[in-house]
């Protein structure tokens, strides 16, 4: 009998990579010490919309740095215990498990995990877990927003296309699907409610599959709340300006002035647009109890609504949005929102560019901080989660993952010293940022 148990709980290792020694790590202390602050050399597009912030200075790294796991799609949220909790995908956390991928149809994976710590180069990613639902009829289907809150962990995904091969080769998953819904555990990942919601009945009322431009995802209509992410308001969303979630997503106007083959996918958009809920169980997959954002008043104030159809942009940048995430700085009251520009020339599988902007106001006007061109040189899901912020709001970290296409290299250590910044590897992957809030501390061009 004692044979047995040992047996079970072997094979509970080798499934849910219950081991912590197995994991692959990479971090800056493996380096020489480098006392330098990196920071980019801004190439604004002429294009962009909007001006430099006035009132944070810069953006420098401090290049210390930490990489766990091999795999990507982390969106950390911070919960009362002190925990994130986060999904992941694509990948393998340990030694011991499978390849987990999303992009299967109706057999799509994706994972979960407890990140316990409170140092970012010193941190364990435990309880890490796999499950399946269909993606059916899109390709794949990919977490995003992913928020703990009042004890219930919310984890919603959208779906994705990539219908014809000779496009898929420069452009990956060209076609934008929609968010099916969140599935919602009140054990902190234990176990879990599905949403009633589907792919082909997701939460927003957005285009049907059959809708969309599967030739080449350039001629729309097109998705408005892309991918969405919860904006990171603190621990258990303690910064929330009135109790409420919001969501911001990368979408496009489907008056496009300049259409481009894959316009709007995964990594691809014109556009942000926002939608907001009290989050509760009973709310999370009631699409009664969402408003979106659509526009101003005269006098300046938010404009919102409950009807989907008049929903627009809280930012744009015609054929610069893509992935979107949204983090409160308290210290410094503002709200800092990262976008990955991922479609460049003609191709969406190439180098990125990452920028942040900063706004007083969660729907703007926003202000750019940096333009990082090729920043990884291919990262993407970048996000800041709010739990690493220092006291002052002027040191934090950012996360995100990187270089997917290169995969004999992406997590080869001897590459991993050549990225800028260095260490941008295909993993849980935090940068050490700091930011300038006085002119007396500028921090210099490279």
């Amino acid at each position: 009998m004692k044979q047995i148990v040992l047996l079970l709980l072997m094979t509970s290792q080798v499934l849910w990579g219950q081991t912590k020694n197995d994991i692959w790590t990479f971090k800056s202390t493996e380096l020489p010490f480098k006392d330098s602050l990196l920071v980019w050399n801004d190439r604004l597009p002429k294009s962009c919309p909007v001006t430099y912030s006035s009132s944070i200075k810069s953006l420098a790294f401090t290049q210390r740095f930490a990489n766990y796991t091999k795999a990507d799609t982390w969106y950390p949220t911070w919960a009362s215990d002190g925990n994130l909790y986060s999904p992941w995908t694509d990948g393998t956390i340990g030694s011991n498990m499978k390849f987990v991928w999303s992009g299967a149809g109706g057999n799509s994976k994706r994972g979960q995990a407890k990140i316990v710590g409170n140092n970012p180069m010193h941190l364990e990613i435990e309880d890490y877990k796999i499950f399946e639902s269909s993606a059916l009829p899109y390709q794949g289907r990919y977490p995003c927003g992913s928020l703990w809150y009042n004890g219930v962990w919310y984890y919603g995904s959208y779906t994705i296309d990539q219908p014809k091969p000779e496009i898929a080769k420069n452009y990956g998953w060209y076609v934008q699907g929609p968010l099916v819904g969140f599935r919602h555990s009140v054990d902190n990942g234990k176990t879990w409610v599905e949403s009633k919601h589907t792919p082909s009945k997701p939460l927003f009322p957005e285009h049907s599959r059959n809708e969309l431009d599967l030739e080449a995802g350039k001629q729309g209509p097109f998705i408005k709340m892309g991918a969405p992410h919860f904006v990171d308001f603190g621990k258990n969303m303690q910064h929330s300006p009135d109790g409420k979630a919001y969501l911001i997503g990368h979408g496009s106007l489907n008056l496009d002035s300049k259409p481009r083959v894959s316009n709007n996918s995964w990594n691809s958009a014109d556009a942000v647009f926002m939608a907001r809920v009290t989050p509760s169980i009973e709310n999370m997959n009631n699409r009664s109890k969402y408003e979106y954002f659509c526009g101003f008043n005269n006098d300046g104030s938010e404009k919102w609504t409950k009807n989907f159809s008049e929903i627009k942009p809280v930012f744009e940048w015609n054929n610069y949005c893509g992935i979107v995430t949204m983090t409160y700085v308290k210290p410094l009251n503002k709200y800092l929102m990262c976008i990955t520009n991922g479609h460049k020339g003609t191709t969406t599988r190439k180098k990125y560019d990452t920028y942040v902007l900063e706004s007083t106001n969660i729907t703007g006007p926003w202000n750019i901080v940096t333009y990082m061109e090729n920043f990884g040189p291919q990262a993407y899901f970048v996000n800041i989660p709010s739990k690493f912020i220092s006291e002052d709001g002027k040191t934090m970290w950012l996360c995100y993952s990187a270089n997917y296409m290169l995969e004999k290299k992406r997590n080869n250590k001897t590459f991993l010293k050549q990225t800028k910044p260095v260490g941008s590897a295909y993993s849980l992957c935090l940068q050490e940022i700091k930011l300038s809030v006085d002119k007396n501390e500028i921090f210099k061009k490279n």
